[in-house]
């Protein structure tokens, strides 16, 4: 065993599901893509994502209390690297992506149409966690297409993946087959 750099550590990670957190409060919206989520809990079903307090969407899920976790798929790619590089406060990250907001049943945050799956979540807890904070939420209702398609993943170069857009800062791919 040998001790590694944090750069090497990072990739050892991969793949890692993107999803999207969604927020809106006061007419106000935006798209995060975060890697950083999870499940947290079976009964009530819980999932937490991690958000940088500097970004947009982390203010918005603070005072809303609710944000949504979309799941997007090889057709969003381009999408997420948009959402990734541009900020909530100075665009509409919806119009400029070419995604449709549809209305949650339970949250503020609105669906995104394209997306694979939708979880509307209200926020239970928040935890200072360095640099970011974890959002936990209770699944409060969720959402699927009718025939999903396949789960967009930050990936490394291993064989089982297709890459499906890479630049210098990413790769987005989805598992092969």
């Amino acid at each position: 065993m040998k001790e590694l750099e944090d750069a090497t550590f990072w990739r050892l990670l991969k793949p890692e599901v993107v999803a999207w957190a969604v927020a809106e409060h006061e007419g106000r919206r935006s798209i995060c893509p975060v890697a950083w989520t999870m499940r947290t809990s079976i009964s009530p079903t819980m999932m937490a994502v991690s958000v940088a307090p500097t970004r947009f969407t982390h203010g918005l899920i603070e005072r809303a209390g609710s944000f949504v976790l979309a799941y997007p798929g090889r057709d969003l790619a381009q999408a997420t690297a948009y959402c990734g590089t541009h900020s909530g406060r100075e665009v509409d990250k919806f119009a400029q992506a070419g995604v449709t907001a549809l209305p949650a049943r339970r949250v503020a945050a609105p669906l995104i149409a394209e997306c694979v799956a939708n979880l509307e979540c209200r926020v239970v807890d928040r935890i200072a966690t360095g640099d970011h904070a974890i959002f936990v939420g209770e699944v409060v209702a969720a959402w699927a297409q009718e025939e999903p398609g396949k789960l967009l993943c930050l990936v490394d170069d291993a064989a089982g993946y297709e890459t499906v857009l890479q630049d210098e800062r990413f790769r987005f791919g989805v598992v092969r087959g």
